[in-house]
């Protein structure tokens, strides 16, 4: 394995990772700006307020897309597995 290819498979990795994460996340900041700013108008200031409604908006984004995201955990598994013999034999 040369340099060339641990970058290459790191850079994969990197991206795969940030677009499965990526929906959960945005789910998250979008709830946590609408929870802070109904929270300011109402001036109700409770922890379990702004982290409850996140934490099931989060968990319902995850149920949505989890066929999505298994599909491309397994794409990325299967290059990285299809991928190994050209790896080994340095071509």
């Amino acid at each position: 394995m040369n340099p060339q290819d641990a970058i290459e498979l790191t850079r994969g990795a990197l991206l795969t990772a940030l677009v499965i994460g990526a929906p959960i996340l945005l789910v998250g900041v979008v709830m946590g700006l609408a929870v802070g700013l109904i929270q300011a108008l109402t001036q109700i200031q409770d922890q379990t307020v702004s982290f409850v409604p996140k934490i099931v908006a989060m968990v319902v984004a995850v149920a949505f897309c989890l066929p999505w995201l298994l599909q491309r955990m397994m794409e990325y598994s299967e290059d990285i597995i299809l991928d190994i013999p050209r790896i080994v034999m340095g071509g």
